[in-house]
């Protein structure tokens, strides 16, 4: 046991010591194989400090697009996705004839998605990872990736579509009612498919009802008119809606507060 324990460790130096060797040599041609074979055998942090050193040189040459493809898939397997989705775009668009075009094409436009933050957050990376993904699945529409990258799209929708409703409510929210009559309405004729259209609709009631009790008398008529429209609107998108017990209540004093007009 103790003989293949020092077996192990002489072979494990070795390569140790071939790595470094080839690290610090200043010929390309020690540098690339010894990236490949790191490579082939999944050190890719390693085999990215040698890709590193070799790109300059390499482009142009005949080895140039498979040295970039590897380079390109090291830093996409260690998550490196900034770069590794720059890489992918280069290699793309170096190299438009290459088998791995539509796979590299692809990987690219999902590291930009991987950059995409949580809704909360700027939304720059995410209009970006659309961008790419959308100019993708209107190059590749027959790919084997189409599947995935509607999926991510998609998804990534969503995150603006979530942001977008976060941003109305929050009108509501900080009791800006009149700012937040207008941005939910915006929202609603903005995103007609939304999940969260019943949400809006009643954050908008909210909004129109708080607005009418609180306005001056000459006002007010006419803004409980405004917030019995959007009451009813709420309510013709879901007679049944999860708000229907407060909605009613106000409902309820906003006809109370009208009938002072009547008389």
């Amino acid at each position: 046991m103790n003989k293949l324990v020092a077996l192990f460790l002489l072979v494990f130096l070795a390569s140790c010591s071939e790595y470094q060797k080839a690290l610090k040599n200043e010929d390309v041609a020690v540098k690339y194989p010894m990236a490949e074979k790191k490579y082939e055998a999944g050190k890719y942090n390693k085999a990215i400090r040698l890709f590193e050193q070799i790109a300059p040189s390499y482009r142009g040459k005949p080895q140039a697009e498979k040295m970039f493809y590897m380079y390109s898939q090291s830093l996409y397997k260690t998550k490196q996705y900034y770069l590794a989705g720059y890489q992918f775009e280069s290699f793309a668009s170096a190299y438009p004839k290459s088998e791995k075009i539509e796979e590299a094409a692809y990987l690219g436009a999902f590291c930009y998605a991987q950059l995409s933050p949580i809704y909360s957050l700027d939304q720059t990376d995410t209009y970006k990872a659309i961008d790419k993904l959308q100019a993708f699945i209107d190059n590749y529409p027959n790919s084997e990736y189409f599947p995935q990258a509607n999926t991510l799209a998609k998804d990534l929708r969503e995150k603006l579509e979530k942001k977008a409703f976060e941003i109305a409510k929050q009108y509501n929210t900080i009791r800006d009612y009149k700012a937040a009559i207008i941005v939910l309405e915006n929202f609603i004729s903005d995103y007609p498919g939304t999940p969260y259209k019943e949400d809006a609709l009643y954050y908008k009631f909210d909004s129109a009802y708080h607005l009418a009790i609180n306005s001056v008398e000459y006002k007010m008529k006419e803004r409980i008119e405004i917030a019995k429209e959007a009451y009813d609107k709420l309510i013709k998108f879901n007679s049944e809606t999860k708000y229907k017990k407060e909605a009613d209540e106000m409902l309820s004093r906003l006809n109370n507060d009208l009938t002072q007009f009547s008389k």
